[in-house]
């Protein structure tokens, strides 16, 4: 009876060393988790097997584009690279969250900062729920870290509402980076149950161009389905940034102030802002108006809409109608109204990247999860 009992403790230690992550391996991701399932095995009692499970955060939405909470397990469909697969869990509302804050503080950006600091405090109170936490990071031609991770909604709420600018470049792709190194370090620190229970998320506010910096976007993004990080991102229109900066005259003055260099037009009193419709001034604020009103983020590369859309995460330019306050609340929105979509790999290979489709029966809604997940090969 004595050696029974050694050999089920022997049996429990090396299962549940197996299972750690050594030293310098890829610690296990958030939405890939391992169910220890009793198997009987031989006289001698019981062990347990590892059984991969992989969880997909799901948002579902009708036509109008208002999210979807009543749906079941049976109402969807989901493939793994190619393979239907059977659906073991579907849960609304998913784990608690650990994310970074990336806001860009670069001088290029200074005339919407006021603005950017009102959303603070929807950074604290929406985007935050009662037990998650975030890091702020703020970037320019350096990458700062603002404010360590914290549940405290005051501290993240202090640290945005009093955001200052730097200098001119924007080093995004570098504070992306960073943003993915800060996760996959607080994931090393977390315990192994939280590391079943939380995902993690990178919401950036920043102009989709980046200056500067030494990583590259397909670098970042690989990491960050490495290790299952899902990007959202607030564009801010540079163009709309310096729409709103004091206008500077760039004519060449060759007179003194109150004196214009030929005779006013016919009929007409020489006034200031006769005189720079004249000089062709008028028109080129004009010219400016209507761009800022029709490109709509259409900024070269469209780095932040790649990043959403390669880690399932979402972006949302700031045009018109749309605020950053109301960009970053309809992002927290998203981000405790998902679903939780858990199923077991089943014919199809163990590592390496594997794609995932996902399905709504009803055609009249719309869903969106991560393309897919990477499994790194496991080192004896």
């Amino acid at each position: 009876m004595k050696e029974h009992r050694v050999f089920w403790i022997l049996a429990c230690i090396a299962v549940l060393t197996a299972a750690m992550p050594m030293p310098g391996q890829a610690p296990s991701a958030p939405i890939i988790r391992e169910s220890r399932t009793p198997v009987t095995q031989g006289p001698e009692g019981r062990i347990r097997q590892r059984v991969l499970l992989v969880e997909v955060p799901l948002t579902v939405t009708n036509a109008k584009g208002e999210l979807v909470s009543n749906l079941e397990a049976k109402d969807f469909q989901l493939t793994d690279n190619g393979v239907p697969q059977k659906i073991t869990y579907l849960d609304l509302g998913p784990a608690p969250l650990a994310m970074v804050f990336l806001v860009e503080t670069s001088s290029r950006i200074e005339p919407l900062l006021t603005e950017m600091r009102k959303t603070g405090i929807i950074f604290a109170d929406v985007l935050m729920g009662p037990n998650d936490e975030a890091a702020v990071v703020g970037f320019n031609d350096s990458v700062d870290n603002l404010a360590d991770f914290t549940s405290d909604h005051d501290v993240i709420q202090k640290t945005i509402s009093n955001l200052k600018c730097g200098t001119e470049r924007s080093k995004l792709f570098d504070a992306m980076a960073t943003g993915v190194t800060i996760l996959t370090t607080r994931l090393q620190r977390l315990s192994a149950v939280d590391l079943r229970e939380r995902r993690l998320v990178i919401v950036a506010m920043s102009e989709a161009t980046d200056v500067g910096s030494d990583e590259r976007l397909e670098a970042v993004v690989r990491r960050a389905q490495l290790y299952n990080i899902q990007v959202y991102s607030v564009g801010i229109p540079t163009t709309l940034a310096l729409l709103m900066a004091p206008p500077k005259d760039v004519r060449h003055v060759i007179t003194l102030e109150g004196i214009f260099p030929q005779p006013g037009m016919p009929g007409t009193v020489q006034i200031s802002p006769t005189e720079d419709i004249r000089y062709g001034y008028g028109n080129l604020m004009n010219l400016n108006v209507w761009a800022a009103r029709n490109i709509k983020d259409q900024i070269t590369g469209h780095a932040l809409q790649k990043a959403a859309a390669q880690t399932g995460g979402r972006h949302i330019a700031t045009f018109g109608g749309i605020t950053t306050q109301k960009a970053v609340d309809e992002i927290g929105a998203e981000l405790h109204s998902q679903y939780s979509l858990t199923y077991e790999p089943e014919g199809t290979n163990k590592t390496g990247y594997h794609t995932i489709k996902v399905y709504v029966k009803n055609k009249d809604l719309k869903v969106r999860a991560r393309p897919g997940y990477y499994i790194a090969p496991t080192e004896n």
